[in-house]
């Protein structure tokens, strides 16, 4: 028997979910542990389905976190292909759709996003799909497989690894996009004209400026218009225009910010006990202040912290945000928040796509860091980053000179 009495619930089979519940395992807790998901699949890893997994280079079960077996042997609770309808934080209490009311001690909401619908005319129309889960990545994979030709809609970063993956598979892609170029909004126009030309190089047909109007076809998709009335043939097309966090559940609580779950430095949201994780929640980081992050490294990482603090830890998250993305054979990296690239330094060069970019505040700190097949830079700036330093700009240009000459001793 259990020497803990306690019920720790975890709403959300994501990665940051399993993260957490692997992690209070570890941590020495034998007490309940509940993990809800609304999949009926057990927790599995994202970043595949645009890249590797779509293009039909790894098997479907390389994908899951972890196997039923393992929840078995851990005596965790696993309710999978079920729905959480609220979280009563005052109450401490989980209700599901069908109607039962869990109890806890101590939760963790780990509910992720979801994809945001382009609300124009024909978006239900067969043959236009979202990529979020498995289920789509097969759909998707299903549909390349008949034919020669792709649309994506948008390009951001799935649209992006979408339209780079659809073309290794050996399809036509012809991509249209709202923004005046690829990741404009997250990269900026000096870098985003460097992704727009890897892809150019690669044989995508792009077009942006020009948001979509409407899909066309009744039984399936045959065109994509423009606003301007530019007019893309095609079988199927694949959307990727954002996400919506999965916050809901908490409705009525007056906690969201960002359209995600608020909560403090160390995860917990103003009910004590109850905590958020990764792409739902709103977290106020110590650097960037109230921050939503949609990464896998995020997620992990936050999953991780949150478990521990569900045990008392208290420990503050402060991780500076690392994320990557594979296009052709090209590495791109990202760390820190930069919601502009007004100030930037770069060593290497953009238009040769070999790189780091790092975007300074006004006063000169680092804030964050993108790289193209220049990857070691970024990862050696995230002191640079969490500890809000301003090196000088003539070492920051200099590829001779090492990051980590430019931090403080340990």
């Amino acid at each position: 028997m259990s020497a803990d009495r306690r019920t720790f619930t975890i709403v959300g089979a994501s990665l940051a979910g399993v993260t957490a519940a692997a992690t209070l395992r570890e941590e020495g807790f034998d007490g309940r542990i509940i993990l809800i998901g609304d999949e009926p699949l057990p927790p599995y890893e994202r970043p595949g389905l645009s890249k590797s997994y779509l293009r039909e280079e790894v098997p479907r079960d390389s994908l899951f976190v972890r196997g039923q077996g393992w929840f078995d042997e851990q005596q965790i609770e696993t309710r999978f292909g079920e729905r959480v309808l609220s979280v009563d934080g005052a109450a401490r209490t989980v209700r599901l759709a069908d109607g039962a009311e869990l109890r806890y001690d101590a939760a963790l909401i780990a509910t992720g996003a979801r994809n945001r619908r382009l609300e124009v005319p024909g978006a239900d129309v067969p043959g236009v799909f979202g990529l979020r889960t498995l289920a789509d990545a097969d759909q998707i994979r299903q549909a390349a497989a008949g034919t020669t030709h792709a649309i994506v809609v948008g390009m951001g970063f799935i649209g992006a690894e979408v339209a780079a993956s659809l073309r290794g598979l050996g399809l036509e892609v012809s991509v249209l996009e709202a923004f005046p170029g690829p990741l404009h909004q997250v990269l900026g126009p000096e870098i985003s004209a460097a992704v727009r030309s890897l892809h150019e190089d690669n044989g995508v047909h792009l077009r942006f400026d020009d948001p979509v109007a409407r899909f066309e076809g009744s039984d399936h998709l045959r065109n994509v218009v423009t606003r301007s009335g530019h007019r893309v043939a095609g079988p199927f097309a694949v959307v990727g225009v954002g996400t919506v966090p999965n916050a809901e559940l908490m409705g009525g609580t007056g906690i969201a910010a960002n359209g995600g779950i608020a909560v403090g430095p160390a995860l917990e949201t103003p009910f004590p006990g109850l905590f958020a994780a990764g792409d739902v929640a709103t977290h106020d980081h110590r650097v960037f202040g109230p921050i939503r992050v949609e990464h896998y490294d995020n997620a992990i990482k936050m999953g991780y912290t949150a478990a521990r603090n569900m045990l008392g830890a208290g420990s503050v998250f402060d991780d500076p945000h690392w994320f990557w993305s594979d296009q052709y054979d090209t590495n791109i990296q990202m760390a820190g928040f930069a919601p502009t690239w007004a100030k930037m330094v770069v060593r290497g060069s953009i238009p040769d796509r070999s790189f780091c970019a790092f975007q300074l505040d006004e006063h000169g700190v680092v804030i964050g860091a993108v790289s193209m097949d220049w990857p070691r830079d970024v990862r050696r700036s995230f002191r640079l980053i969490t500890e809000q330093l301003a090196p000088p700009i003539g070492a920051l240009e200099d590829p001779d000179v090492d990051i980590r000459e430019l931090l403080p001793p340990d």
